[in-house]
């Protein structure tokens, strides 16, 4: 499920771009795809679970808006603000840093025992970034706004992670999913209306052969709706540090088609930093560890 989910999201990064190349900027991406989520979620959840689902505590809102704004709308956006300056390779490996931030959050912020190597992966993914920036030719190789843009949005995926945690205790993913979409659909309707969307541009195509909006349905179905439950589920069957890694491939099958599909081609130093990169995530991803406090057990006198 990871595979085929790592699958989706890879050749969604191609698509998306092409979308972002014809007639879509940034924000009206992410509205565009949190509204189709959300609708096409909502449906899921009354069909399965029924409109008792979808109820909601008034003490649950602030977490799940906190959740919906970060995950759903922020860093998607930040995402495609990303690739639309940099590879598709490049822009995901800046927001594959993510795990380094929340095994740092877990460390500095809840104070909790971490293993020493988060160390050595934080030098590794300083390391990798280094070298996929090529800092060493006097000037930055790629955007300094595509940088931002990556870096940001591994920040708030850290923090989509961390509140997803807390607010997945106490409700179902699905129900979950389709609030956090529904409210990232709101705040993309305040920055892009509706009612200013181009439906024309749905109609064009993209390098004159494919159409738009079959890009467009690729990017609700099968870039959005599908790998999200597959991961829900695969959760099920695996823990969250073995989902991180194998859902890693997306870097690799994501470089892959960006390759094939946009003539995106990353220089030797570039793939290199992203091999010590992607090594570097590993290692914070596994750095976080739960520590049982147990009490001393007492001698038992002989009998």
């Amino acid at each position: 499920m990871v595979l085929a989910a790592a699958l989706t999201f890879a050749l969604n990064g191609t698509v998306s771009k092409l979308l972002l190349q014809n007639g879509f900027d940034a924000p009206r991406l992410s509205t565009f795809r949190a509204t189709g989520a959300f609708l096409g979620l909502l449906v899921l959840t009354l069909a399965l679970r029924g409109p008792q689902a979808l109820k909601v505590r008034r003490a649950e809102l602030p977490a799940l808006i906190g959740f919906g704004l970060t995950g759903m709308f922020l860093v998607p956006m930040l995402y495609f603000v990303a690739i639309s300056r940099l590879p598709v390779g490049i822009g995901l490996l800046f927001e594959f840093t993510a795990p380094v931030f929340i095994a740092l959050w877990v460390r500095f912020g809840e104070h909790r025992q971490v293993k020493r190597r988060l160390w050595g992966g934080l030098v590794l993914c300083v390391v990798g970034l280094v070298c996929v920036t090529e800092v060493w030719v006097g000037e930055l190789t790629l955007s300094p706004v595509g940088i931002a843009a990556g870096l940001v949005c591994a920040v708030l995926l850290a923090a989509y992670y961390v509140l997803g945690s807390k607010s997945v205790a106490t409700r179902d993913p699905l129900s979950l999913t389709t609030w956090a979409f529904g409210i990232a659909a709101v705040a993309g309707s305040v920055v892009r209306p509706w009612w200013n969307f181009p439906y024309g541009v749905l109609g064009e195509r993209a390098d004159g052969t494919t159409p738009i909006w079959l890009l467009a349905a690729y990017l609700l179905v099968f870039g959005t709706i599908i790998p999200y439950l597959l991961i829900t589920a695969s959760m099920q069957h695996l823990p969250p540090t073995s989902v991180g890694i194998i859902g890693m491939t997306e870097l690799v099958l994501a470089s892959l088609f960006a390759w094939i599909l946009l003539d995106e081609i990353l220089s030797a130093a570039q793939l290199i930093g992203g091999v010590v990169l992607l090594v570097g995530v590993i290692l914070a991803e596994t750095a976080r560890t739960e520590i049982a406090q147990r009490a001393p057990t007492p001698e038992v006198p002989p009998t």
